[in-house]
């Protein structure tokens, strides 16, 4: 792949799998950078826990007292493991869920790691740590069972919690992964935006630069092979390559400036743009620069704007390629059409006859042409004929 090419992919394959990661659906144990927003979360959860271990502290009551300096001990210890949270969510939510089991202060540790586990991994893992925590309810109701409820009600109380704590991580999940989707949404039409304005700024540069370049290199190849040429001639055609050069510049200018204006928050201009009645001014303008050319024009009315700005470049195009490709041959332009017809822009040109040095090119005029022609609704055809032309044909509806 290309340069362009490569680095939009990496920034596709960014898009996507960024929430991912900061959701936490990255590999057990990797390292963890904190935000401010996540110490203010992690030290919530942190409370959290501790306040739901020392509520149950009053539970202690039915508990021997050796094993009551344990309970303590162990709880203490679990909530301080909630701030490993991020770096082993499963590995934590799985030792508490063993030691919940049997041990009362570990509750709110348990809870913690449980909702952890269902906002930063997939159903596929989440669901089963929460299988795990309902198993561990079993012995957990028979060892440590409520003076107030039966062995099921013990039971049945703490699977509720267990099933809420984990649809709310899941809530959690579901809505970060809904406002990542459509920022990612957001991201890739403002990418596209840009793509599209980059490539309409392309199409201007290429059609009127080519042009006005084209024109200077015909210029200046008329004067290196007629070095015998009489003063006249040769003031006559060095006048042309300054007006061309003139001209280059200020479309330059004005393109530049469409760039410059591109930065600011406001839509940007488009340069003015020219009609099919410019096409006029264009055979002129070829034919001051010595092009054999025979314009067909019919009046037809009112042609909407972005028809004749298409045609125009259609034959501007045309053109540049007759003079890089076949300079000195005679080349034939007609327009033709109307409303209910729409508009065809055909330039013809004999193949193999060439004056002059050949002037370099990109390829892509053609390509340009087949695209405008097909962004506008119409189509484009271009070739050698049998009879020895190269002809580029183009149909372009006419719409309002």
């Amino acid at each position: 792949m290309t340069g362009p090419e490569n680095a939009m992919a990496a920034r596709q394959e960014y898009r996507w799998v960024l929430p991912s990661v900061l959701l936490g659906d990255g590999v057990e144990g990797r390292p963890v950078k904190r935000s401010t927003r996540d110490w203010i979360v992690d030290t919530l959860m942190f409370l959290f826990a501790s306040g739901l271990t020392l509520l149950t502290v009053p539970d202690l009551s039915s508990v021997p007292a050796p094993l009551q300096v344990t309970e303590q001990v162990i709880g203490a210890l679990a909530c301080a493991s909630v701030w490993l949270r991020r770096r082993w969510p499963v590995t934590l939510a799985l030792a508490m869920a063993l030691l919940s089991t049997s041990l009362i202060l570990v509750g709110g540790a348990a809870a913690v790691a449980s909702f952890t586990v269902a906002v930063h991994r997939p159903f596929k893992i989440s669901g089963l740590v929460l299988l795990v925590n309902v198993l561990t309810l079993f012995p957990y109701a028979y060892l440590r069972p409520s003076p107030d409820l039966s062995y099921w009600g013990t039971f049945t109380l703490g699977a509720a919690i267990s099933l809420a704590v984990f649809a709310w991580g899941v809530v959690v999940r579901a809505r970060r992964q809904l406002v990542w989707s459509l920022r990612a949404q957001a991201d890739s039409a403002a990418e596209q935006a840009k793509r599209l304005e980059r490539e309409r700024i392309a199409r201007e540069m290429h059609d009127v630069l080519a042009h006005r370049l084209s024109m200077l290199s015909l210029h200046a190849g008329a004067l290196e092979f007629r070095p015998d040429a009489r003063p006249d001639d040769v003031a006559r055609a060095a006048g042309a390559i300054r007006e061309s050069a003139h001209q280059a510049l200020q479309d330059l200018r004005g393109v530049i400036g469409v760039l410059r204006h591109a930065g600011g928050d406001e839509e940007v201009p488009d340069r003015p743009q020219p009609t099919l009645a410019d096409v006029q001014t264009l055979a002129e303008e070829s034919r001051r620069a010595g092009m054999d050319l025979t314009l067909t024009l019919p009046e037809l009315g009112e042609v909407p704007e972005a028809l004749g700005r298409n045609a125009y470049r259609i034959v501007q195009e045309a053109l540049t390629n007759a003079r890089k490709h076949a300079g000195g041959a005679p080349v034939t332009v007609t327009v033709s059409g109307g409303r209910s017809k729409g508009l065809t822009v055909e330039v013809r040109n004999p193949v193999g006859v060439r004056l002059g040095p050949r002037i370099p090119g990109a390829g892509a005029g053609l390509i340009g042409l087949t695209e405008r022609a097909e962004l506008a609704g119409g189509r484009l055809d271009h070739g050698p004929r049998i009879n020895g032309d190269f002809v580029v044909k183009a149909w372009l509806p006419w719409t309002t």
